[in-house]
């Protein structure tokens, strides 16, 4: 660019040199904004000159973005919906467990099958033992449980055991009230701490703390409220559960069967890691459970980055099946926009040939159509974009799920836009510009 001004400016006298590099200047900076405000005219002319052959074309790119892009805002949500839950867990949290996280082929189930279930007799020896744990909580679990309180019931509620040091490893927090103290957790108080929405069903706007609610046959005074969290996918929010001491449920909870799932809950120190943490676990539980030298471990070691190296999968698999679907759609849409350009070239073949023989390069006629296929396209796209916004006003307002329309994918669906319009505009703008300007001129006359 600095030779072709050099030459340009070079010839003339000095009192025209600034004219002449304000007029060159100028005329490569309009020159593309030119070609883009004509290419845009005639994309509308397109549209509107044939309106049912515009709405067909550009509804093939339409459906295709809808496709593509609702897919990826759902799968997004759930994703990020399940990683919240799994950061609820704790990233620095290992759980002793009976049975591993893994599946598949290769999972011999038999074997683990046969291993015992954590204990609480076993809590106090790994408390003693354990030299990178920061705190160790022993839980049990049972679900599909009814709540009570004077004439008002919830049903499907689950109730966790917990020993005292369950504060101290998950992170959580209370609306109302207070956690367990020491004394209430070691002699096994009927207290208990209730999850937001049996709070909002069972004793409606009252405040519940210091009220009594049934349970499994047993009456418990309420000291705490979770604060509201949500649903989550994997099934740990607080706002259904109720939490009571493990030394209290040992009178009617199975606390040593699977239908419980038993759980010893290990938090490392500041600056241990979870590989630190595990390997002091497998020293632990292998002595106390008397384990010889070469006898496989009878427990797994549990961690939340495990279900995420599984979510990760599941979701690259759900992605590229919905490239594949959205693809299609955008390939009939592609199909389309090529249609309605050559059927353009063809109608504007006599303004082709005079554009050429008034000096128009072959550069100017390729970008003019080329732009206008990605502005046809753009459009097509834009109303599949908002075709999935409105798909998302609806779902948050019909179910309990929020779900998102992110600015990543907002700018996936134009780009995506872009691209079929390039791609599909490429060959009919390559055929205008070739043209022969008499034999344009000629042919339409």
């Amino acid at each position: 660019m600095i030779s072709r001004l050099y030459v340009l400016i070079k010839p003339i006298g000095e009192g025209c040199t600034l004219i002449n590099f304000y007029l060159y200047t100028t005329s490569v900076i309009m020159g593309p904004i030119k070609i883009l405000q004509e290419s845009f005219r005639f994309a509308l002319q397109a549209l509107f000159g044939n309106k049912l052959r515009a709405f067909l074309s550009l509804l093939g790119v339409s459906i295709g973005v809808f496709a593509i892009i609702s897919v990826f805002a759902l799968v997004d949500s759930l994703e990020r919906n399940i990683r919240n839950s799994l950061d609820s867990l704790g990233d620095n949290v290992v759980f002793v467990m009976k049975w591993p996280w893994a599946s598949g082929q290769d999972y011999p189930w038999w074997k683990y099958y046969q291993r015992p279930l954590p204990q609480l007799k076993e809590l106090p020896v790994l408390e003693a033992r354990m030299d990178l744990a920061e705190a160790i909580t022993f839980v049990a679990r049972t679900s599909d449980k009814t709540a009570k309180h004077g004439v008002n019931d919830v049903q499907g509620v689950g109730v966790s055991a917990v020993s005292h040091d369950y504060q101290s490893v998950y992170d959580f927090d209370l609306s109302r009230g207070r956690y367990f103290t020491t004394l209430e957790s070691n002699s096994g108080k009927p207290v208990a701490i209730i999850g937001a929405t049996i709070a909002e069903k069972l004793f409606e706007a009252n405040n519940p703390i210091g009220k009594e609610l049934r349970f499994m046959g047993q009456k418990a005074t309420v000291i705490g409220v979770f604060s509201k969290v949500g649903d989550h996918l994997i099934g740990n929010s607080d706002d259904d559960n109720i939490v009571i001491p493990v030394q209290f449920a040992r009178s009617f909870m199975r606390l040593n069967s699977d239908s419980s799932s038993p759980t010893f809950s290990v938090k490392a120190k500041p600056g241990i890691t979870n590989a630190q943490l595990k390997e002091d676990l497998v020293r632990v539980m292998r002595s106390v459970r008397r384990l010889p030298p070469k006898a496989d471990d009878n427990f797994a070691l549990n961690q939340t980055s495990m279900l995420s190296e599984g979510v990760d999968g599941l979701f690259r698999i759900i992605d590229l099946a919905g490239l594949i679907i959205g693809g299609f759609s955008l390939l009939v849409g592609g199909f389309g926009i090529a249609n309605i350009m050559f059927v353009s070239v063809k109608e504007r073949t006599t303004i082709i040939g005079i554009q050429k023989s008034l000096g128009a390069r072959n550069r100017f006629i390729l970008m003019q159509f080329l732009f206008e296929a990605i502005v046809l396209s753009a459009i097509g796209g834009f109303f599949g974009l908002f075709l999935v916004y409105l798909g998302t006003l609806i779902a948050n307002a019909t179910i309990d799920f929020d779900l998102m329309l992110s600015l990543h994918n907002v700018l996936m669906g134009f780009f995506v836009s872009v691209l079929i319009g390039l791609l599909s505009g490429a060959i009919p703008a390559y055929s205008a510009a070739r043209l022969d300007p008499v034999e344009a001129i000629r042919s339409g006359q």
